[in-house]
């Protein structure tokens, strides 16, 4: 039975929720509406623009034409079970929040990380990759040619950003006589403001590190280089999908800082050897199109209606403990054939 109608669950769409993972769910239902008619659905905050949760689920029956795509992190159990019995899709940004999933729920990760993690925790699921489209706007306004001088010699964004960089490299670097501007508050433009920036960095590593989760997909530096931007980097989780050393960005807090500080200042200096080729970087950029993205969704939901409409139950998978038992089994065997055989008398 084809998809009718596709729901992303979000908490809500207030001041409180603005984050990047509200901004990817609200791109993402405009991209896939192209295909199927599509809803936001609110579940912590009323909103008068967007059907609540609890009003779905008291007055809708179950219906196999819709599907409810849940994102949030931590709600995602929670949703899971208030859901069931109806078609439920997780669309994974970060990983590492430690809850598993039942048998059958597809998994569309938004990176290589994400589809990694649950390709090993959800081995029997259904998985799809899926990653974040990168706004058209980049594409378009994106001054990649950075042929005119730019005010910024470099930007860093507060949020997320490591300790070194702001303590340590950021400093360094106004005292060698750059430009630097961290930027901390809300931008109504920042196609403008990267379009105006040499080198752009990015680290975070410790930002992620320290709430036990992941780096979903990391689009502030792919945005950057949408832009013309040479790019600056930690490379950990989904910054991995794309990033590659020295060709399309360069690691940041890389050894010494007297090495990331010569790096940085030969780049604002010549940023033309610094950036990636420019066949490379339109590659790159067009996986990541909307254009492209929207092929990787409808593909999905092709299969996802097959499955749909395929019998028999959910293939599930082992329990981790029970496949631990089965390997310490196995171990105690492999010793015990080790041991020597005493001669019967």
């Amino acid at each position: 039975m084809p998809t009718e109608l596709i729901r992303f669950l979000v908490p809500g769409t207030g001041r409180r929720f603005r984050c990047g993972g509200l901004s990817v769910e609200q791109q993402t239902a405009r991209l896939v509406a192209n295909l199927c008619p599509t809803e936001l659905v609110t579940y912590r905050e009323r909103s008068p623009d967007h059907p609540y949760l609890d009003d779905c689920l008291r007055h809708e029956p179950p219906d196999a034409q819709v599907v409810w795509v849940v994102s949030w992190g931590f709600d995602v159990p929670g949703l899971i079970r208030r859901l069931n019995g109806r078609r439920v899709v997780y669309h994974a940004h970060s990983s590492q929040y430690g809850f598993g999933l039942p048998p059958g729920v597809p998994v569309l990760a938004v990176s290589r990380n994400t589809l990694g993690y649950w390709g090993d925790k959800a081995p029997r699921n259904p998985l799809f990759l899926v990653p974040n489209a990168l706004g058209q706007a980049w594409l378009d306004r994106g001054d990649r040619s950075a042929r005119q001088s730019r005010s910024i010699d470099v930007l860093v964004q507060a949020r997320k950003s490591s300790p070194y960089v702001l303590n340590q490299l950021v400093p360094a670097l106004r005292q060698a006589g750059l430009v630097v501007e961290v930027q901390a508050g809300w931008v109504d433009d920042l196609v403008e403001l990267f379009n105006r920036s040499t080198v752009y960095l990015y680290d975070s590593a410790e930002y992620w590190r320290g709430r036990g989760v992941t780096e979903g997909f990391g689009l502030p530096p792919l945005e950057a280089l949408a832009c013309g931007c040479v790019v600056f980097s930690s490379l950990n989780h989904a910054l991995a999908d794309y990033g590659d050393p020295s060709h399309t960005v360069h690691q940041v807090g890389c050894g010494r800082l007297s090495f990331d500080l010569e790096r940085i200042k030969g780049a604002v200096a010549a940023p033309q050897s610094w950036r990636p080729s420019f066949d490379r970087l339109e590659a790159l950029l067009q996986e990541c199109s909307e254009a492209e993205l929207l092929k990787r969704w409808r593909d999905a939901f092709t299969l996802l209606d097959a499955l749909e409409a395929a019998s028999g139950p959910d293939l599930s998978s082992a329990p981790t403990w029970r496949l631990q038992l089965q390997q310490l089994l196995s171990r105690l065997q492999r010793v015990v054939n080790r041991l020597p055989v005493w001669p019967s008398r």
